[in-house]
């Protein structure tokens, strides 16, 4: 067992800088030139983080290299000519995914307290990292809590007490009565200060009482761009954390094809996407722009950081329809009766407004976007792209960890959010951005290839069809959810975890990525070793070793499409198959806490 070192560990957060010290924005100078710019290369400021990050990762990842178990490998001489690039992506899913994520991420990172080391050291060694809805709420909790380990949050006590949000202080009403008051004044706060709001509010503030509760005020003025400042991101010590979003034109409805994927990051928010090609710097969103040009005063404190968690999981805004209204300030009551009762304002109950829109008038793109006064965000899983690779095809980066923690069959994945990637490449929203190829979702089941770990793109020389850039294709390390420890297929939409859930769940997310402590393969540390390195290999013309070679042949995908019978939906260590020997309700837990229940 991982979990929570004994010593109760005090927290540093970074201060919050909300010119208003509140949740409403507040007007500030404007800086001189325009707040957009079209989306032609990776910002100047996310660009000069990630090389003064380099020496850092490159030094990481020696240290795992050399520990890895990699034979006839010289990893000096490898990291003198070559320094692999890594993305972290973190799906959507609600709790599931925050929790399963967590030990996922605990599995990668050297801090993490346990005798088993097998992946340790690759989060240090990672330049990005990646995560939608309830992706984004790990992400995000971690990089605005001055990327704190997964132990340091458990054992502070303060972070992460899932209680249930629409019932957060349980028994004691004057709480939860107080509650609200607070997040109703606040919402209240920056519609009176003249910015639209919508239920993304109170559902982005209500999920800092869990994610932010750090904070003054549970996070109230605690910004997205005040990760800048914190001493993690300063010193260059955390992989760029982005958040992901898809944009919705009013009066539709989100589809793989159509789909306009935003970046959060904590420089810019915006879309390399045809139907976009713009950025605006996240520090100024808030402020109308013409073109890109301020109109007039400018203002700080829009990107609250638990409204950016909010619209990244804005699927969640209808839990707020199911409160009891009883006590509730009638600000809050308003808020929800507008979508109660009104059909078409129903329809827009996951949407969060931006208004301004800060792309209004862009000549960067004669589009739906730039033609709208308001600009309309939507929870990042919607266009069933469930993990968010996108941002990570954008910047070239030579491997990605795929955690998907997604809701297909019975809570548990079957591929389809690498399918819905690995498509868009060949509609306009997605060209020239390629992904490797991936089979069908029967393929992803039967096959047993969500139930271990599975690479795509293990050849470059076999993307020609996609691609002239094919190393710059990157090889995909896929991680989906399964019960080893904790049958870890809870509801999307269960609210409520007790720690004994929260840590079952997060333990079986390290289960996954070790492969339980690396006893279901003593090479699977080489055998990642040699997935992170396959790229730069083939750019600088080297073979692999005979060792990488196996580790290829045992999880590489072969290309072979299953045409058979469904095989079932049981778990065993070599897969998902119907003995199920290991892994049932009588050897397992979590069929009582939320799960959906297999065996009946």
């Amino acid at each position: 067992m991982y979990l929570i070192p004994q010593i109760l560990l005090l927290l540093q957060v970074v201060l919050a800088t909300s010119p208003t010290n509140d949740y409403a924005p507040g007007s500030v100078s404007c800086p001189g030139g325009s707040l957009t710019r079209a989306a032609t290369g990776i910002n100047t400021q996310e660009e000069n983080y990630i090389t003064n990050r380099n020496p850092i990762t490159k030094s990481a990842l020696g240290t795992f290299l050399s520990n890895a178990g990699l034979t006839d490998f010289d990893v000096s001489s490898f990291l003198s000519q070559a320094q692999p690039s890594i993305g972290l992506a973190f799906s959507g899913g609600g709790y599931r995914a925050m929790l399963t994520g967590a030990g996922e991420l605990a599995a990668l990172d050297s801090r993490t307290w346990s005798k088993d080391k097998t992946l340790a050291g690759i989060l240090q060694a990672s330049s990005y990292i990646t995560g939608l809805s309830g992706g984004s709420w790990l992400v995000g909790s971690v990089a605005s809590n001055d990327n704190l380990s997964i132990d340091q949050i458990l054992a502070d006590g303060n972070l992460w007490n899932i209680q249930s949000i629409l019932d957060y202080y349980g028994i004691n009403v004057i709480g939860d009565t107080v509650m609200w008051s607070h997040i109703a004044d606040q919402v209240n706060d920056k519609s009176n200060a003249g910015f639209e709001t919508s239920i993304t509010d109170p559902w982005g503030r209500a999920l800092s009482y869990q994610l932010l509760t750090n904070f003054d005020d549970k996070g109230d003025a605690v910004l997205w761009s005040d990760i800048t400042s914190s001493s993690a991101f300063s010193t260059f010590q955390m992989p760029f954390p982005i958040l992901v979003a898809d944009g919705r034109a009013p009066g539709t409805s989100i589809i793989n094809l159509n789909s306009t994927v935003f970046e959060l990051t904590p420089y810019e928010l915006g879309s390399w996407d045809p139907s976009l090609k713009s950025f605006v710097q996240t520090k100024y969103l808030g402020t109308t722009l013409d073109n890109g040009q301020a109109t007039g005063q400018c203002y700080n404190g829009y990107d609250n950081a638990g409204f950016f968690m909010g619209t990244s999981s804005s699927l969640f805004n209808e839990a707020l329809l199911s409160l009891n209204q009883s006590g509730l300030p009638s600000f809050i009551t308003d808020l929800i009766n507008k979508y109660v009762v009104d059909p078409i304002e129903n329809s827009n109950v996951d949407v969060a407004d931006y208004n301004p829109n800060p792309f209004y008038k862009s000549t960067n793109q004669d589009t739906t976007i730039s033609k709208a006064s308001v600009l309309n965000l939507v929870d990042g899983g919607e266009d069933g792209q469930n993990i968010p690779i996108v941002p990570l095809l954008n910047r070239n980066v030579d491997v990605i960890f795929a955690h998907d923690n997604s809701d297909n069959i019975n809570s548990w994945p079957d591929g389809s959010s690498l399918i819905n990637t690995f498509e868009r490449q060949f509609v306009q929203q997605g060209e020239n951005v390629a992904f490797p190829y991936v089979p069908d979702q029967k393929t992803f089941r039967n096959l047993n290839l969500t139930s271990k770990p599975v690479f795509f793109g293990c050849d470059a020389q076999n993307l020609t069809s996609l691609t002239d850039d094919i190393y710059d294709v990157p090889l995909v390390i896929y991680l989906p959810n399964r019960p080893f420890t904790y049958w870890s297929n809870t509801s999307t939409f269960k609210l409520d975890y007790s720690d004994t859930e929260r840590n079952g769940m997060i333990q079986n997310g390290y289960e996954i990525s070790t492969r339980k402590n690396g006893t279901l393969d003593s090479e699977w540390a080489a055998c990642v070793g040699c997935a992170i390195i396959r790229r730069e290999q083939e750019r600088l013309g080297q073979s692999q070793t005979p060792q990488c070679q196996q580790c290829f042949t045992n999880y590489c995908w072969d290309g072979t499409i299953y045409e058979g019978a469904d095989l079932g939906d049981n778990y065993s260590d070599d897969g998902l198959t119907k003995s199920a020997t290991y892994y049932n309700s009588k050897n397992v837990a979590g069929f009582d806490d939320g799960a959906t229940n297999l065996f009946k």
